[in-house]
């Protein structure tokens, strides 16, 4: 029998799926499912990435209805694709923000280390504000320059440094550096330029 090319891989395709269908068995009510968005009964907040200093915008998104005094969970975050810094996108520090926001090592609260101690305790905002605000004022009253060496008037303070946040807005930035340069201090950077 003299067998064409083309009715070898008919047979061979027909025996294929024959083997195929009467080992793996037909289906005998096959059900259509339409899977629910899972975004689709979450809230969504903006904010911004906290890893550098690029500032990308984020979309948060949450379950939890507030007025049933349910905690809001964030679940999933994207990029926000109307900011203008990364319109959308976000590398995979920024992509890996859920895992960074539910780990049980995130610090939640301020802690302080006491001079030569190896224990971290923790203390209150309230607390941890006024002991920043002492330790600058103790440090500005004992290091504070009112004039140099030829008598002219030059008010520093070079013994404390300021580094902002990238995130701010412009007006934010410039009450920013006022209020640092009113102190007198020389050392002030943004987190953008670092």
């Amino acid at each position: 029998m003299q067998v064409t090319r083309r009715q070898f891989f008919k047979v061979c395709a027909g025996g294929l799926g024959a083997s195929s269908a009467a080992a793996l068995g037909f289906p005998v009510n096959a059900q259509a499912e339409v899977r629910a968005f899972k975004l689709a009964k979450s809230s969504e907040t903006r904010n911004t990435c906290p890893y550098c200093s690029v500032s990308c915008g984020l979309i948060m998104h949450s379950l939890g209805d507030r007025a049933k005094n349910a905690e809001p969970a964030i679940f999933h975050i994207e990029g926000d694709p109307d900011h203008p810094v990364n319109r959308g996108t976000l590398c995979p520090k920024g992509a890996g923000l859920v895992d960074f926001i539910h780990s049980p090592d995130r610090l939640r609260y301020p802690e302080y280390r006491a001079p030569g101690s190896s224990q971290w305790q923790r203390i209150s905002w309230e607390e941890a504000f006024t002991k920043v605000a002492r330790l600058m004022k103790d440090d500005r009253d004992k290091n504070f320059i009112a004039q140099n060496g030829s008598g002219a008037t030059v008010n520093r303070w070079t013994t404390t440094s300021f580094l902002a946040a990238s995130a701010s807005s412009n007006e934010t930035g410039w009450i920013t550096h006022k209020v640092i340069r009113s102190t007198g201090m020389l050392g002030f950077d943004n987190q953008a330029r670092v």
